[in-house]
């Protein structure tokens, strides 16, 4: 292992943390005089030698990433896109006809929902091609299966599918658009979509109001865009989407399923989503192997699964200065197998029932800077089996597990993050052997490994202490700010106690190879810097 302290300013662990980085690294009793020497013998558990070393700055330096300019993603841009020369052109056609949904009439006999919902062999609306707005499915379609239930509110009671070569725009005419629950009504584009200054909601009938959220198996109409496609979502509200079955999540930008691309032979999908919000969907927003996205200035609120979560292959995204909380069971943000080469900046993420945000399965060269993830029940930043990846002046606040986790990761680099009063660490590393478990490691293969590189930033007011490292290939700290827990340390303890205990701990340290300086008196325990001895 090798710490880097770099110059005289070089951040090494002290007594308070010994017993973190002896535990974490293996090395169960270590004596004065071993830690004088080059080489730290491990304990037996561990049977492990780690070299303690100065290591050379200037290879940590680095300028602050470059992001992307959001100025260019905006509701005059959407609007530049949208041809409405070509006038639309509406029809019916089985839903068995339909190739582009045969995701939703094939294999675990989901078509059988829409048989009994329409008591016939089911049918879908089709936009054949053209430019169309809700006004103008109203001429075209009976009551019975596209009515205005009010000025400017329309209820669709069939699926609905954009073609090849048609537009829909749900535009600020409409006041709402929503989709009956009861009637298994969806939505799902193979052209291009515009939802601007509207809204979309899935309806539920009986109680005249959205189909809010009940169960996870409960159907409820979802907005699905296929590879080809173009999909922008601009100033609207999309609420109570999606439920648990394949592309049925909530919002789900996707290529074509395997067993259908090769057969299809469409690019990626592209899709905007900026300046909305997502309230009560099973997925607030769901991606397949779509490139260039764009998610940014949302609002994404209790919502059930996931925040925003984009999966399987998707590469150089933009996730910017989005608002996610509430959500229930999982994660506010998390982008999860080989999700490469994006940037996800300035966001808030708070109040989900897992993480803020979370780098998952090989998901690697990604840019995460500038966020803020607090008060999570679980961590504030995760990192699993996701090596070379930066995270850049992140806060981590008050989460209930660690500030910052890396699991089976190398070559991650932490600059300039501040983690602060979480439940546990402010950095915690470590290894963890997967085999056994549900995941299948032929699709997500691991390396039992980290390591980490830490500088700037500032690691205070953490329970467990500012880092906990298990068995790392390497660890460099350089001019990180550490704060020392004591033990008797009481939030609701007056000050002086705080202070007391950082001299004992001061004098107990001078018995070792390391001084320690206490500067101030904080909430709940002392502020430390630690250097070598020399």
């Amino acid at each position: 292992m090798v710490l880097s302290w770099g110059h005289c300013r070089a951040v090494l662990i002290g007594a308070w943390m010994c017993a973190l980085m002896l535990q974490g690294f293996g090395v169960a009793q270590a004596s004065t005089e071993a830690l004088d020497l080059d080489i730290v013998k491990s304990s037996s558990l561990m049977q492990k030698d780690y070299v303690v070393r100065a290591a050379p700055v200037e290879e940590l330096a680095r300028e602050e990433p470059e992001l992307p300019d959001l100025d260019q993603f905006t509701l005059a841009q959407v609007e530049k896109k949208i041809d409405r020369k070509t006038r639309g052109r509406v029809g019916y056609r089985r839903l068995v006809e339909i190739l582009e949904l045969s995701e939703f009439t094939g294999g675990d006999n989901r078509l059988v929902q829409w048989a009994v919902r329409q008591g016939r062999n089911p049918v879908a609306i089709v936009i054949e091609r053209g430019y169309l707005t809700p006004r103008d499915l109203l001429k075209a379609l009976p009551p019975r299966h596209f009515e205005e239930v009010e000025a400017g509110v329309y209820l669709l009671r069939l699926p609905l599918f954009i073609a090849q070569g048609a537009t829909l725009h749900i535009d600020d005419k409409t006041r709402d658009f929503r989709m009956s629950e009861e009637s298994g009504a969806f939505l799902v584009n193979d052209g291009k979509l515009f939802i601007t200054n509207s809204a979309l909601t899935a309806w539920r009938e009986g109680d005249k109001g959205p189909a809010t959220f009940v169960d996870g198996k409960k159907y409820r109409p979802f907005l699905l865009a296929w590879g080809g496609t173009e999909t922008y979502i601009a100033h609207s509200t999309v609420s109570s989407l999606g439920y648990a079955a394949s592309k049925s999540y909530g919002i789900s930008i996707s290529q074509y399923s395997p067993g259908m691309v090769d057969r299809m032979d469409r690019p990626s999908p592209k899709a905007w989503l900026i300046d909305s919000e997502f309230v009560d969907n099973w997925y607030g927003f769901y991606c397949y192997e779509a490139d260039d996205l764009v998610i940014a200035r949302n609002t994404y609120r209790d919502n059930i699964v996931y925040g925003i979560d984009p999966h399987d292959r998707s590469h150089r995204l933009i996730i910017a200065e989005n608002e996610v909380f509430g959500t229930r069971k999982k994660h506010g943000i998390i982008v999860s197998r080989e999700v490469n080469d994006s940037w996800i900046f300035r966001n808030r993420s708070h109040k989900n029932g897992l993480s803020g945000v979370v780098l998952d399965r090989s998901s690697v060269n990604n840019v995460v800077a500038h966020n803020t993830a607090f008060d999570n029940a679980s961590d504030g930043f995760t990192i699993y089996e996701s090596p070379d990846n930066l995270l850049w002046n992140n806060h981590a606040v008050g989460n209930h597990r660690h500030g910052i986790r890396v699991r089976n990761s190398v070559r991650v680099k932490l600059y300039q993050n501040r983690s602060i009063g979480n439940g546990s660490s402010g950095i915690y590393g470590h290894i963890k052997d997967l085999r056994g478990t549900d995941r299948d490691l032929r699709l997500d293969p691991f390396e039992q490994t980290v390591s980490l590189v830490v500088v700037g930033g500032q690691l205070t007011h953490n329970h467990s202490g500012p880092v906990a490292i298990d068995s790392p290939l390497s660890l460099e700290l350089y001019d990180v700010d550490l704060l020392a827990p004591t033990k008797s340390a009481d939030p609701t303890a007056p000050a002086c106690r705080h202070r007391a205990g950082g001299r004992r701990r001061s004098r107990e340290l001078r018995k070792r190879t390391w001084s320690s300086h206490p500067t101030s008196s904080c909430f709940c325990s002392c502020r430390y810097s630690w250097r070598p001895i020399t």
